[in-house]
């Protein structure tokens, strides 16, 4: 046989095999019966025809679950997955976990001699959880900023930011000679910033196991060594904070907010600290509408002195009066 043969045989095989399969292919496609477009019936496991409704395939393989839910609730509680993936825990919540109540599966209280054994399990578990001591430094940290974001009101996507931060310093060897509380604390300070939702150092100095400058320190250090990209504080962003601590309106709010941008365009607020021109705004806008509250009790909401909020009182009022009517 020649190559020229053999190149024909080869080509003509090929060709057979495509029509084949294209064939195949279309009678999956369409209906055998009338040509028509097949639709998958999930209720029922059937593919049937749109056209004359022969059905093609029955007893389909159903993927979902072998349970029925008829609300949110109850899907979750039948559900058998496990929580997604989280950076506020050390290993992710991949682990197990065992329960700490001395009861089996039916609800019974267990005897003193599973008790007993539940109890080294759990220890062991525990051991296990934290194989060495970089896992112990990042479960004792990530609690640090649960705690502490819990104590300030920070939502979940701060806690979730400021974890991936301190697991960034600590992959990058950024702690030796650094407490594990003072890096967790500029994390979060770091993340907060970065939300949008920032609170001053005072504040995390109120509920953190570190002294301020500790953490001023340290928060200089993980944002140069990570080259964090952090914007400087917006005075407004603390506005609703404090408007609501004090049980102001809307309209003071809306007040507050026209005079911080009033001492933008004046540059007043250039140097100031944010949370100062903030408190002096919430309490310059009370006034103008009516709604009076003393110095002392929005200093006391925004932890800062009340000769700050008289002096940033009045340079808000003389920005004020420097702007044109428009």
């Amino acid at each position: 046989m020649t190559d020229t043969t053999t190149r024909r045989y080869a080509r003509e095989s090929e060709e057979q095999t495509k029509e084949q399969s294209s064939e195949s292919e279309k009678e999956h496609v369409d209906c055998p019966e009338c040509g028509g477009k097949l639709t998958s019936d999930a209720e029922h496991g059937e593919t049937v025809c749109r056209e004359c409704g022969l059905v093609v395939e029955e007893d389909e393989i159903d993927p979902g679950p072998e349970w029925r839910a008829f609300d949110s609730r109850e899907k979750d509680k039948k559900s058998r997955v496990g929580a997604p993936t989280t950076n506020m825990m050390h290993d992710k919540g991949l682990s197990t976990n065992i329960g700490w109540q001395d009861k089996d599966a039916y609800g019974n209280a267990l005897s003193s001699r599973q008790r007993e054994k539940m109890q080294r399990l759990r220890t062991w578990n525990e051991r296990f959880r934290t194989r060495d001591s970089k896992e112990r430094n990042l479960k004792q940290a990530l609690g640090e900023i649960d705690r502490m974001a819990s104590a300030l009101g920070l939502p979940e996507n701060v806690r979730e930011t400021a974890s991936v931060i301190y697991r960034r310093a600590l992959e990058d060897d950024l702690l030796p000679g650094r407490s594990i509380e003072g890096v967790a604390t500029s994390a979060l300070y770091a993340a907060a910033r970065q939300a949008g939702t920032p609170r001053s150092l005072d504040e995390l100095t109120n509920v953190s196991r570190v002294e301020k400058d500790e953490i001023a320190r340290t928060y200089r250090y993980v944002v140069r060594e990570l080259e964090l990209e952090i914007r400087p504080a917006d005075p407004e962003s603390y506005v609703p904070r404090f408007a609501s601590d004090l049980n102001l309106s809307e309209e003071v709010e809306r007040r507050a907010r026209k005079l911080l941008q009033n001492a933008k365009e004046q540059g007043v607020h250039s140097g100031k600290s944010p949370v100062g021109l903030a408190a002096a705004a919430v309490y310059a806008a009370s006034l103008l509408t009516n709604e009076k509250v003393t110095q002392s009790e929005v200093s006391e909401v925004a932890n800062i002195s009340e000769v700050t909020i008289r002096n940033r009182y009045h340079e808000l009022l003389e920005a004020e009066e420097h702007i044109p009517d428009r």
